[in-house]
């Protein structure tokens, strides 16, 4: 038996998994989220990308200056500009990596960037080398190498790794590629450039057709030994390669990998209720690994057979994941350092003994609503707190809301627009219909509704019901959240979350729109 070789595991959750429409995060949910993934033992955390806005700069040096036990990579085009910003904001980092990228495809090349592939070859070379001035741990990516011409991509790689790139990634940008096809190139790539031995290859896969966890496993069969990846396929467009499934199949299939993760996959259901509360991306019931159906058997013969023998229908334990009945048994009658202590074995952040007492007083007041408080509880309650501090513009005051058969529902709200309390009052074809005309009526953000999503947040009728609110206007998308035991005031806390953020006069650049 040889020893396994270790395949890295590279989280971009808070940069790719950010660039889901309505997805931006806070720089302290961005730290929530990297101290799950540093507790997951994660290799590589892809903290975003600096140059994007200043809240995005000091949202990566935040992460970087917290998490120590992972590498934290910083995102930048081939400009000195967002190098320097990078390496700016890794300065805290205990182990500093700077990913920089430049397309290489031809339809990129000239339509997208306008210059010659001389001109792309030659500013790689040059963004990897002035990324060397900030840290000896440097990414390379050509964008869509997926569709860029074999031979110049060879040309490419050989120059930066030559130029000082110790990982080379392998993007399928536009999730173009197809399994054995995506498989191949990497296989060709590594036998074709010379000094290939000289660094790792890693892929980043998409997944507009459905492949990206599949043309990823692929790679690392045919020797890549870095995949990059998102908690729940968070991502652009369709997402990306799951971590959960990437892991999992590895781990699963040791018969077929010659590599492992040092991933601890009892933390991976942990992260995927994180991930998902922090963005308002609900989990489907039956994604794989850690949908709620996952490990579920509906089917009497299969429950026959996993009562006989588990592995008959289940090639993983539930356990192994981190699915457990792990709840907290407290009530209006527990103590604050019970609290405290439980908050801090799920990572979640306290920054000061007033937000301690600010977050326990809203335990408390939940605790009065339910009997029992289950740790899916204290994500939602703290991620909603956090909402709350956000909404400096509008803010909840009192509601009203009648809803009877045969009349026309009413909503009654009072709000506080800009620290000044305006009331009104709207008609709708539901409650909650006419709860957000009557906000609309008073903020009058002219928005549209794209998307209203209502989860239960555990089981039971008393459960808290957290609702994901998605607004556009002008192009521009936000999503908007709220959690509470009453779903009509979830609602309405989720759509004022949505107007703050377009209100808010701060928005994200976006990675792929490269300034030459």
């Amino acid at each position: 038996m040889t020893a396994k070789e270790h395949l890295i595991i590279f989280d971009t959750t808070l940069r790719d998994g950010e660039q889901s429409p309505g997805a931006s995060m806070t720089r302290d949910e961005k730290v929530r989220i990297a101290k799950a993934l540093e507790k997951l033992r994660v290799d590589v955390i892809e903290a975003g990308f600096p140059m994007a806005s200043p809240g995005d700069f000091e949202a990566v040096r935040a992460v970087a200056e917290t998490v120590k036990d992972s590498r934290i990579c910083g995102l930048a085009r081939a400009l000195d500009a967002d190098i320097d910003r990078a390496g700016e904001a890794l300065k805290g980092a205990a182990a500093p990596r700077i990913h920089t990228f430049i397309a290489t495809s031809p339809i990129h090349m000239e339509k997208k960037l306008r210059m010659s592939p001389e001109q792309v070859l030659a500013q790689a070379v040059h963004a990897v080398k002035r990324a060397r001035r900030y840290t000896d741990d440097v990414e390379f990516s050509p964008e869509d190498a997926g569709r860029s011409d074999i031979d110049f991509l060879c040309r490419v790689l050989e120059a930066v790794i030559e130029a000082g790139a110790r990982t080379v990634n392998i993007p399928d940008t536009v999730g173009y590629n197809i399994p054995d096809q995506f498989g191949t190139l990497i296989s060709t790539l590594r036998a074709r450039i010379p000094n290939s031995d000289l660094a790792v290859f890693s892929v980043h896969c998409h997944n507009d057709l459905g492949l990206a966890v599949a043309n990823s496993l692929a790679a690392v069969r045919n020797g890549a030994r870095q995949v990059e990846c998102t908690i729940n396929g968070l991502g652009e467009r369709a997402g990306n390669a799951a971590l959960e499934e990437i892991v999992m199949a590895v781990r699963t299939r040791q018969d077929l990998f010659d590599c492992d993760t040092r991933i601890d996959t009892t933390q991976i259901v942990n992260c995927s209720r994180l991930v998902s509360g922090i963005t308002g991306f609900p989990v489907q019931p039956n994604k794989a690994i850690v949908g709620a159906n996952a490990f579920a058997h509906e089917s009497g013969i299969h429950q026959d057979g996993v009562l006989k023998h588990r592995e008959t229908y289940e090639i993983m334990r539930a356990e192994d994941v981190g699915w457990t009945q792990n709840r907290m048994v407290l009530g209006k009658h527990s103590g604050r350092n019970a609290f405290r202590a439980r908050l801090q074995e799920l990572g979640i952040i306290i920054h000061s003994e007033e937000e301690l007492n600010a977050a326990f007083a809203r335990f408390k007041e939940l605790a009065d609503k339910k009997h029992e408080i289950f740790d899916e509880d204290l994500q939602a309650l703290v991620t909603d707190a956090t909402l709350d501090a956000a909404n400096e513009r509008v803010k909840l005051v009192s509601m009203h809301v009648c809803s009877e058969t045969g009349e026309v529902p009413t909503a009654a709200l009072v709000l506080l627009l800009d620290g000044e309390e305006h009331a009104g009052t709207a008609t709708g074809g539901g409650p909650v219909d006419a709860t957000f005309k009557a906000i609309e009526a008073l903020v009058q953000t002219g928005a549209t509704l794209r998307l209203y999503s209502v989860n239960a947040i555990t089981s039971g009728t008393d459960a808290q019901g957290e609702v994901t609110v998605r607004l556009e206007k002008g192009g521009r998308i936000v999503n908007g959240q709220g959690a509470d035991t009453d779903i009509l005031v979830a609602s309405a806390k989720a759509y004022i979350n949505a107007c703050n953020k377009l209100l808010s006069p701060i928005q994200r650049a976006h990675p792929q729109v490269a300034d030459v």
